[in-house]
């Protein structure tokens, strides 16, 4: 279900104004009025970028929460606790691009050649370790399925080969993505 371009504004602005709330240290704007499209639950990643280079990637894989509160929980732990990253500063703010990935519902992957680069992220899971990676991060380098699968297989602390491993769950999504450099112009 594609959203409407108010809807996706809609987000990027609880994304943008609860940032900047959370690192003023004020209280969190609170959610009303929204479409039934924002109260879907849905799982939700935001992407936090200066200058086209990562500050800060959080996200809910499961829908678990209504998706207008997804996003503003995740772009507050973007903003706030991404492991990688110190905490955005308000100096940071009028820097900050803003990047909501909406996620489907995930489904199995039972066959290398069903993932399409562009299309689909990858989960691979073996044991107690998970790794996820969005669809643009395969773009963005340029990987095959092979080399997407080896990177995925990396981001979860596992050898580059596990998914190769029959323990191995491989397990594929699809996302519509937008942000605000997409909707400002």
């Amino acid at each position: 279900m594609a959203l409407s371009s108010i809807d996706k504004q809609t987000l990027l602005t609880i994304a943008r104004s609860s940032i900047k709330a959370a690192i003023e240290g004020e209280s969190i704007p609170p959610l009303f009025s929204l479409t039934p499209d924002l109260e879907r639950h849905s799982g939700t990643f935001v992407t936090l970028k200066i200058d086209d280079e990562l500050r800060g990637c959080i996200g809910y894989i499961e829908p678990i929460y209504p998706l207008a509160q997804a996003v503003q929980e995740t772009a507050i732990k973007a903003a706030t606790e991404d492991p990688r990253f110190m905490p955005v500063s308000q100096d940071e703010m009028d820097h900050i691009q803003i990047e909501i990935s909406v996620l489907s519902p995930i489904e199995k992957v039972t066959a290398i050649s069903d993932i399409k680069i562009g299309q689909h992220g990858l989960i691979v899971e073996s044991g107690r370790r998970k790794g996820l990676l969005l669809p643009q991060v395969a773009t963005e380098y340029g990987w095959t399925p092979e080399e997407f699968l080896k990177q995925t297989s990396l981001k979860a602390g596992l050898p580059e080969n596990a998914w190769k491993q029959t323990e191995t769950r491989i397990s594929c999504f699809q996302v519509e993505l937008f942000s605000e450099k997409d909707e400002l112009t």
